[in-house]
């Protein structure tokens, strides 16, 4: 019988996508090698779910995500999708709480899903090389060369899971851009994605700290992009909260682009505008006596009501009834729809995730690189990213299971 020949793998990058695509890899077979420039892997999990992990979400759609890889979605999660990767935790020994569809561990701490990994990477006899950052990575004749600087060594295949940009403190500091250039690879611009927006003004300290339900639309050169709707939350910069969230990176692309960007914000989003005006008719004919800071209790927050009395040009001592129609009109259209010039988004020491990277388009569905054999691509280091609600994580785990099989395997 001739020899059995073992396949290698090096795993650029010990976060999610990495150690997912390691354990994958080597329940296929392969001995595998992650190299982390951390001093530890999966730093960066720790912090997801505000510590608590939201690891996927049972509500799982392609409109959930963006980027050139979108159509990567269908595919790859009909192979490793939520419930694969339920059953893939549980048999860890992970039990799961469900929220809303939302997908945390049971014990609210993300450092349970970090130390499963763990415990499943030693169980593999999987190497771990942290503290060492990978400088280049080569084709040969021997196979692929990944050098970091103390050595050089030769893989039968390697997977870049080196992350984006965003929290660059945990590690992904776009490095892994520079070593997929280098191969060969296009580059699609990187911006943050899942972050607050800051915002042209300085009455904004006013409210900072306010929460409230709203319904936010952003535009750019006039053209609407998107609508949210959700718990806004207000700033002393500018706006943030799950909505802002959300289409933070179509407002980052636009800014990029040097296109004028708003958001027009609904502090009455239940009400459309017929009952909008029924509802200050009313109150104008029922208040009248009464001065505007009375007049506005009760509509929203304290503090907003001031702020929006104060940008319609109106005194809070002043009786409703005396009020102008003119000023009815421009105070009741702040209410449905303030207007507010978005300057910037947050950096990526404060985004959750980036959008752009990699092209998937030079990328196979087994998410081998079409350019360079025995490459291969998963995670946040591919131009594809998700909404908030652990639909980042889904991915990673995702591309992660098909990369790392892939690399195994040569599917």
């Amino acid at each position: 019988m001739g020899e059995i020949m073992i396949r290698t793998v090096a795993v650029i990058g010990g976060g999610a996508a990495g150690m997912m695509a390691a354990v994958q890899a080597a329940r296929a077979g392969a001995r595998v090698t992650i190299y982390e420039r951390n001093d530890r892997i999966g730093k960066k999990i720790l912090s997801t779910g505000n510590g608590k992990c939201n690891f996927s979400n049972e509500k799982m759609d392609i409109s959930c995500y963006h980027g050139s890889g979108r159509d990567l979605i269908p595919v790859l999660y009909e192979t490793f999708g939520v419930a694969e990767t339920k059953r893939f935790f549980e048999d860890l020994g992970m039990r799961i709480k469900e929220v809303n569809g939302y997908l945390y561990p049971a014990s609210g701490q993300a450092s349970t899903v970090l130390d499963l990994f763990r415990y499943e990477l030693e169980r593999l006899s999987v190497q771990i090389h942290t503290g060492q950052q990978v400088t280049a990575i080569r084709p040969s004749n021997n196979g692929i060369m990944v050098k970091t600087m103390q050595h050089e060594k030769y893989y039968g295949a390697a997977i870049l899971t080196c992350g984006g940009q965003a929290a660059p403190g945990t590690g992904s500091d776009g490095a892994g851009f520079k070593l997929a250039g280098q191969l060969g690879h296009r580059i699609l611009p990187v911006v943050p994605a899942l972050t607050a927006l800051r915002c042209e003004g300085t009455y904004y300290k006013q409210v900072a700290g306010v929460r409230c339900d709203a319904k936010i639309t952003l535009y750019a050169a006039g053209d609407k992009i998107c609508e949210e709707r959700g718990e806004l939350q207000l700033t002393d910069y500018g706006i943030s909260g799950i909505p802002v969230f959300q289409i933070s990176r179509h407002a980052a692309y636009a800014l990029r682009e040097q296109k004028h960007t708003t958001v027009k914000i609904s502090f009455l989003p239940d009400d459309d505008e017929d009952a909008c005006e029924k509802f200050w008719q009313e109150r104008w004919e029922r208040k009248a006596e009464q001065t505007m800071e009375v007049f506005l209790t009760g509509v929203v927050n304290k503090k907003i009501n001031q702020l929006l009395l104060s940008l319609a040009g109106i005194r809070g001592s002043e009786k409703a009834g005396e009020v102008t129609g003119k000023m009815r009109q421009k105070l009741q259209s702040l209410y449905r729809s303030w207007e507010v010039t978005v300057t910037a988004t947050n950096p990526f020491t404060q985004a959750q995730v980036s959008a752009g990277g990699v092209d998937c388009a030079q990328v196979a569905y087994n998410l081998a690189s079409r350019i360079v054999p025995g490459v291969y691509f998963a995670g946040e280091i591919l131009d594809v990213d998700g909404i908030c609600g652990g639909y980042n994580l889904q991915w990673a785990f995702s591309s992660g299971t098909i990369a790392g099989r892939a690399a195994a395997c040569e599917m």
